[in-house]
C-alpha cells in the first residue's frame, strides 16, 4: 500500500485555522467525514481524543500524527494539515507543530496501522521534506509532493 492509495488531495487543508490541538482534531476529521461516508466526525473526534489522552501524537520537528481506529471504516484513510503559524500539541519536543497528518485505520489492522504510522514517521523525519511542505502555495502542490515521496509500505 502506498500513501498515494490513503491520501485524496480533497482531503488537505492548505493552512489550518485551528488555534489549539482541539481544533486540529476538529477540522482534520471534518475534512476526512466529508469524504468518507463511513465516520461520523463527532464519534472519530472522540477515538482521536481517546488516544490523545494516552499520550501526545506530537512527534517533534513541528509534526504531528493523531490516529485511532475506527468501526466501520474498511481500509486506512488520511487527511493532511498545515497551520503557518503553528500550535502547541503538547509534542515530545515541547516545540509548536506545524505539519499534522491524521491517519484512521480499521478497528483490527493493527498492521497495516502501524506500518502506516511509521511510513508518514519516517518521510516526516526527512527535514527538506517537511520544509518543501511548509513552502508550497496550493493544494495540489502539497498532494504532488507526498506523492513524489511515497514508497510502498
Amino acid at each position: 500500500m502506498k500513501l498515494s492509495e490513503i491520501l485524496e488531495e480533497d482531503n488537505i487543508i492548505l493552512d489550518l485555522k485551528a488555534k489549539d490541538k482541539n481544533g486540529v482534531l476538529e477540522e482534520l476529521a471534518e475534512v476526512m467525514t466529508n469524504h468518507e461516508p463511513s465516520l461520523d466526525t463527532g464519534s472519530l473526534i472522540r477515538v482521536l481524543l481517546e488516544r490523545e489522552r494516552l499520550g501526545s501524537t506530537g512527534i517533534g520537528d513541528g509534526v504531528a500524527i493523531p490516529h485511532g481506529k475506527f468501526r466501520g471504516v474498511t481500509h486506512p484513510i488520511i487527511s493532511f494539515g498545515r497551520s503557518l503559524k503553528g500550535l502547541d500539541f503538547e509534542s515530545m519536543d515541547g516545540q509548536p507543530a506545524f505539519l499534522f497528518f491524521l491517519l484512521v485505520a480499521p478497528e483490527n489492522s493493527a498492521s497495516v496501522h502501524l506500518k502506516a504510522l511509521a511510513k508518514i514517521a519516517k518521510i516526516l523525519k526527512n527535514g527538506s521534506f517537511r520544509k518543501v511542505l511548509m513552502e508550497a502555495s496550493t493544494k495540489k502542490e502539497l498532494y504532488q509532493t507526498i506523492i513524489q515521496n511515497d514508497e510502498e509500505f
